[in-house]
């Protein structure tokens, strides 16, 4: 075996290798054996997982958002707990599966949502979270075919997209062909979590004259968990109540 082979047979070697220390590397056998030599793979792995964990946190733009260890598990009247903490495995990233969060204003979608953003890119994975909103405005106002293929690679390829707020605003017939096109690039491959206050019967009314609809849907929650959720009215509405009540409570009495 020559002295090439047996020095990148040392593991400690591969790893520098990996990180590019290749002038460490052509000298291993002068170096290799010095204890800062594994002080230096280890502190140079630490220092690129953490610029790259910031970096893929600053591009998921997942925002301020409440954890889930807030999370008012006795708020929604409907709402499978075992399921949305199962989410948390992110099993459903292994199997290319969709998310859809179901329910009306204020229950919680966008926080479990966020939430899972935010773990995906802290367990390793590429995020990006945006509102359909924003997400289909962007890419309708890219000027010429090169500019909107760019864009769509964006949104195609994280590990997880979170399209957040469908249905909140109707759209034309160019962005229903847009979302079509973002699920279409990811169906099968990539997974996406969506938020949605409509049941699947009111796509109709988001899309209006959209013949992609009926497609969009159909891939969309293809080997999907669809998670319902319902509460008594929104838990912002709840929280501001409460906040108005406690200052109320805290007023000095007019003489």
């Amino acid at each position: 075996m020559s002295r090439i082979q047996t020095t990148y047979a040392d593991p400690l070697c591969q790893r520098a290798y990996k990180l590019g220390l290749y002038g460490l590397v052509n000298r291993w056998p002068e170096f290799g054996h010095e204890d800062w030599v594994s002080q230096l793979v280890d502190c140079e792995e630490a220092e690129r997982q953490h610029r790259s964990l910031d970096r893929r946190m600053r591009r998921s733009k997942v925002g301020a958002f409440k954890v889930m260890a807030d999370f008012d598990w006795k708020w929604p009247t409907k709402g499978d707990r075992e399921l949305i903490e199962e989410l948390f495995t992110f099993q459903f990233l292994d199997e290319a599966a969709n998310v859809v969060l179901v329910g009306a204003n204020g229950v919680g979608k966008t926080m479990i949502a966020q939430n899972l953003a935010h773990q995906a890119v802290q367990r390793g994975h590429t995020a990006i979270f945006t509102t359909a909103s924003a997400m289909l405005n962007d890419l309708s106002a890219q000027d010429g075919a090169l500019a909107l293929q760019r864009r769509l690679r964006h949104y195609a390829t994280p590990k997880l997209l979170v399209i957040d707020e469908v249905g909140y605003l109707s759209y034309d017939n160019r962005h229903a062909d847009l979302l079509f096109e973002v699920v279409n690039r990811r169906y099968g491959q990539r997974s996406i979590v969506l938020t949605t206050n409509k049941p699947f019967a009111e796509c109709n009314d988001m899309f209006p004259n959209a013949a992609c609809v009926v497609t969009l849907i159909d891939r969309l929650v293809h080997k999907a968990e669809i998670v319902q959720l319902a509460a008594d009215g929104s838990y912002r509405f709840k929280e501001a109540t409460e906040r108005q009540s406690r200052r109320s409570s805290h007023k000095k009495p007019e003489v």
